[in-house]
């Protein structure tokens, strides 16, 4: 149990240890996120599909090996596997400065780190949504999903402005260094947590294939998770197709310099912090499932603002929509990952979330490709718009699902079994 102290969680040794190493290595792949183009662009004169396809290969693991991973997840113990992940993050991004630095980096190199890094990424995730309720007593998972959110939205925010800076000041292959150090104190963190899970006992082995079949039969009975997953998959097109051309728009529709990019970008993603530091008071106020459709419903049509100014009014206008998607999506996304930590059984959390996610997070590249051809094809403000409709209308999803009549949900479930899992009342989006 986590002992109620002065600082909320973070005075709780264990946490404030998961906290700062999982924000560290969140800043660090921020950085990274924008210095492995910037590699791929200024040292090695890269094209902009090779560009594109280093972004796909980060998400494409979830396509590759999300549903296998979830059911091994299920068979392990969290904590270790969320080191070795760590482990091999930091070697892979290590490999890139270390080979730069040798003469011997290629394309075909940036291209493995990409990928392999996804596939680490994939067991973590899985891995510490799992273990944040063995860590962090029910009743405070919400606080603990906000401070953590809270702390990605602002490394996000953080991240691109430094990438910047250190390819200025060291070169492109310092951002990707500095990745890589990130996960070495990420997993030094981790190492001194203390909280272990306690091992359940006379679990039968199963075959991979019924245990993948598991978590998928449950999703899709499930009415609850069922309609987090469609809307979460047609939410992310739009947010991705959205946010693909963004720069472009900025820079040539609104005639915005670098600098001018930056800023507007780090204040449109500043609301994510707003996001997070109201969702546990409108869970409060409205309950969680009604505060959760109310941030969907502020996030929608805010998007919409951002592509029908011209200028300065233009930027400005960006700037609020950004402001407005990042508050109610952040917020919307720290009260479902609290619900399904509540709802789904622990034994078949991660084949679970790897169900749902390998949708979700495979619309991503979808959402790229989609921004990237109708950009051409019709305008990039035509497109933004277009996104932002889709957005709006990935709404609608929710409204015709079962959370429009609650106002908390659903606590409750059975124990569910091993061969059939059963639909039931019970709590159950990232």
């Amino acid at each position: 149990m986590t002992p109620v102290v002065r600082g909320g969680l973070l005075g709780t040794r264990d946490f404030r240890l998961l906290w700062i190493g999982e924000t560290t290595s969140t800043l660090g792949s921020s950085v990274g996120g924008v210095a492995l183009p910037l590699v791929a662009v200024m040292t090695l004169h890269a094209s902009p599909l090779t560009v594109g396809l280093l972004t796909a290969a980060a998400w494409l693991p979830w396509l590759l090996v999300g549903l296998p991973a979830g059911a091994w997840v299920d068979r392990l113990p969290k904590r270790p596997v969320m080191l070795v992940c760590n482990t091999v993050s930091m070697a892979m991004f290590a490999s890139v400065p270390i080979a730069a630095w040798l003469g011997a980096l290629t394309t075909t190199h940036l291209l493995v780190v990409a990928t392999t890094g996804g596939a680490a990424r994939v067991f973590f995730t899985l891995a510490y949504r799992a273990y944040l309720p063995v860590l962090v007593d029910s009743e405070r998972l919400l606080e603990a999903n906000a401070k953590l959110q809270g702390s990605e939205s602002a490394a996000q925010i953080a991240g691109p402005g430094l990438a910047g800076l250190l390819a200025q000041w060291f070169g492109a292959v310092s951002g990707v260094l500095a990745d890589a150090v990130s996960f070495a104190i990420a997993v030094l963190c981790l190492r001194s947590v203390g909280t272990r899970e306690t091992r359940r006992e006379g679990a039968a082995k199963r075959r991979l294939r019924a245990e993948i079949r598991d978590g998928l039969r449950f999703v899709v009975r499930d009415p609850y998770l069922r309609t987090l997953t469609a809307f979460g998959a047609m939410s992310n097109i739009a947010l991705v197709g959205y946010s693909s051309i963004q720069v472009m728009f900025l820079t040539r529709d609104l005639g915005a310099g670098a600098g001018q990019v930056g800023v507007v970008l780090a204040a449109a993603s500043s609301g994510g912090l707003f996001g997070a530091a109201l969702s546990g008071r409108m869970a409060t106020r409205f309950g969680a499932a009604r505060g959760f459709l109310l941030c969907e419903a502020l996030a929608a049509p805010m998007a919409l603002l951002g592509p029908i100014g011209s200028g300065g009014t233009g930027l400005v206008l960006f700037t609020a929509a950004g402001l407005g998607t990042g508050l109610g999506v952040v917020a919307s996304n720290i009260l479902t990952s609290t619900f399904r930590q509540h709802y789904c059984p622990a034994e078949l959390f991660g084949r679970i979330t790897a169900s749902a996610s390998a949708l979700n997070y495979g619309a991503i590249p979808l959402g790229g490709l989609l921004g990237g051809l109708l950009g051409e094809s019709i305008g990039v403000r035509e497109t933004l718009m277009l996104m932002a409709v889709v957005q709006l209308l990935s709404v609608a999803v929710l409204l015709l699902g079962p959370f429009r009549s609650l106002r908390d949900f659903p606590t409750s479930r059975r124990p569910v079994d091993r061969a059939e899992p059963v639909l039931h009342r019970h709590t159950g989006k990232t």
